[in-house]
């Protein structure tokens, strides 16, 4: 399963979250512009049991050092895929938890599901001398934080059959209940086993994160979360966006609606909406022209349901202005 997007849409830019993927795609340049030294960097930099639990391993780092690879760890990676993996699901989640936290209670929350994860490995691997590093438990935290969020929301989700691609919305508290039954699953299989993912530095991420939350939701945003809200406030929506059509039965016509911005609809604009369609969802690319008022219904031919002749009904599309 590969999650494209969610349903839930930020009201502002996440300059945080958007900040820490810059910061660890920049970071793994270079990590891997090393060249030959790049293992030893890791070394340095990653997150290794053993440096903390063996005296003559401990020996070789200052205190420094020992301090910075609790954070460090967590901006390394070990290959294209596991960045961009990382990186995916940190951009699918993090603008909403963001969204709700501000970017300053936002930027802490992550660095402290980071340091929670490290924990979490260190205590269940205290003796490895196998370095751990990578994102995925910081991103955990915030996964656990959205599922606290927003348990409703649905996930557009990629499950590629053969060469087709299929798409299907599946409810957030399923799709993320069965990533972390998966994570929990491989940590007892892995037990006592050499494996190079840190299965138990996502669980106690994850974990932490739903805990963290509701403290952070106790706390007042802070001044300066309040003085950016404006300068963040998004003027447009995403550009894929998943609608529910209000049609029953095997009406050839599909009737449903699409919210867009003030800007949008002075503009105009051009989005990828999602349809469903039986168990799975089409994807139309729609044009939205300027000038559009609240309430306009766009009909577009031959996008509604397959008829037994061969012919197609029509999706009509009724226009929201949101604030």
């Amino acid at each position: 399963m590969i999650p494209i997007r969610d349903t839930t849409h930020s009201r502002n830019y996440p300059v945080v979250n958007t900040l820490l993927i810059a910061a660890n795609v920049i970071i793994y340049f270079i990590q891997i512009a090393q060249g030959p030294a790049e293992e030893r960097f890791i070394f340095l930099y990653g997150l290794i049991p053993a440096r903390y639990s063996v005296p003559e391993i401990s020996s070789y780092f200052s205190l420094g050092q020992q301090w910075l690879a609790l954070l460090s760890f967590m901006f390394l990676h070990g290959g294209f895929w596991h960045l961009l993996g990382n990186m995916w699901s940190l951009y699918i989640f993090g603008d909403n938890v963001e969204d709700r936290l501000g970017p300053v209670r936002y930027l802490l929350f992550y660095l402290l599901c980071g340091w929670a994860s490290g924990l979490s490995h260190l205590v269940t691997n205290w003796d490895s001398q196998i370095p751990t590093i990578g994102a995925s438990g910081a991103i955990a935290g915030v996964m656990g934080a959205y599922l606290i969020l927003y348990p409703k929301a649905k996930i557009l989700t990629l499950i590629p059959l053969l060469f087709i691609p299929y798409f299907i919305e599946i409810p957030a508290f399923f799709f993320l209940g069965i990533w972390f039954v998966l994570q929990f699953f491989n940590a007892l299989v892995a037990s006592g086993a050499t494996t190079g993912v840190a299965w138990w530095a996502h669980i106690g991420g994850f974990v932490f994160g739903m805990l963290l939350l509701k403290l952070f939701l106790k706390v007042p945003e802070f001044g300066m979360t309040r003085q950016l809200r404006p300068s963040t406030r998004k003027s447009r929506t995403p550009r894929l966006h998943m609608v529910r059509s209000g049609s029953t039965g095997q009406e050839p016509d599909i009737h449903t609606h699409l919210s867009i911005s003030p800007a949008e609809a002075r503009l105009g604009t051009r989005k990828v909406i999602t349809v469903p369609w039986g168990l799975q969802s089409r994807l139309f690319r729609v044009t939205i022209p300027a000038g559009v008022t609240d309430g306009t219904v766009l009909r577009l031919t031959g996008l509604g349901r397959r008829l037994p002749a061969g012919t197609r009904g029509d999706l009509h599309l009724q226009i929201s202005i949101g604030s």
